[in-house]
């Protein structure tokens, strides 16, 4: 029998999602197997949709694992997140079939970065946004989009000890959108390279404080050179938002983040 489960954390305290041979225990992954597998009386390896960074947030990974147990997806749910750390939860549970995947189903993902633009910096949100002081226009951010938009060699935006096969990717929507005084930029794509949303950002800073004009965005695209892009931003502002999966599996995600919609 095929599980799928969808979980929001808190990166903050991990080394990303991966289960490593180096601080195996201070990875997502070793905390939600570890729990699952006390549930289903039986050693579990899971596979996520989408592996974050150390840092990283996630309102919704999904992962599959694969069980002969049998509980109701009240008792799952229920006992996986007794055995979980509180700053990871798992949110929903779907009975799929074994053509689903986690990862290899995926049709495009949506990462979500936060920014917090004002001059104080927030105690309460130290871990959880980007604090930046100069006044971003995201007026500008949006005018460069078009240039983005659809295939491209993304060369400019990886970084290095990448292994994905190729540089081109099919980034299908880019949103930008300030309410008070945070900044939410929202990019979809078939995939993403090592650090691309972090070196997007760090490039649309750039942009929104004009150190940068919006159309030169086409001539970095061109050049295919990581050097000429700005800053790689820090981990803390970026979340997983969402993993869309096709029609048949009914992978349904109901909520609406509404603190930022």
């Amino acid at each position: 029998m095929r599980l799928a489960l969808r979980i929001e954390y808190n990166g903050t305290n991990y080394f990303g999602w991966q289960k490593q041979k180096i601080n195996k225990e201070k990875t997502i992954q070793y905390f939600v197997d570890k729990a699952i597998s006390k549930v289903a009386n039986h050693k579990v390896n899971s596979i996520c949709g989408g592996r974050t960074d150390t840092g990283v947030h996630a309102f919704s990974q999904i992962i599959h694992f694969d069980t002969t147990s049998r509980r109701s997806n009240l008792n799952w749910t229920k006992g996986i997140n007794t055995f979980l750390p509180n700053d990871i939860i798992i949110k929903d549970i779907f009975n799929v079939d074994e053509n689903f995947h986690a990862r290899f189903s995926v049709i495009d993902r949506t990462y979500r970065y936060i920014i917090l633009n004002q001059h104080t910096q927030s105690s309460i949100f130290i871990n959880n946004f980007l604090p930046y002081k100069a006044k971003i226009d995201i007026s500008r951010i949006k005018a460069s989009f078009k240039y983005l938009v659809g295939e491209n060699d993304l060369s400019c935006f990886r970084s290095s000890g990448c292994s994905s096969s190729s540089p081109t990717k099919n980034i299908k929507k880019l949103n930008i959108k300030k309410i008070r005084n945070f900044i939410i930029i929202d990019i979809t794509a078939n995939s993403f390279l090592y650090h691309m949303v972090r070196n997007m950002v760090g490039c649309f800073i750039d942009i929104g404080t004009k150190k940068i004009e919006p159309k030169q965005i086409k001539k970095l695209l061109l050049s295919k050179d990581r050097r000429k892009i700005g800053v790689t931003v820090e981990p803390k502002g970026l979340y997983l938002l969402k993993i869309n999966y096709p029609k048949k599996f009914n992978i349904k995600v109901n909520d609406k983040f509404s603190l930022f919609n």
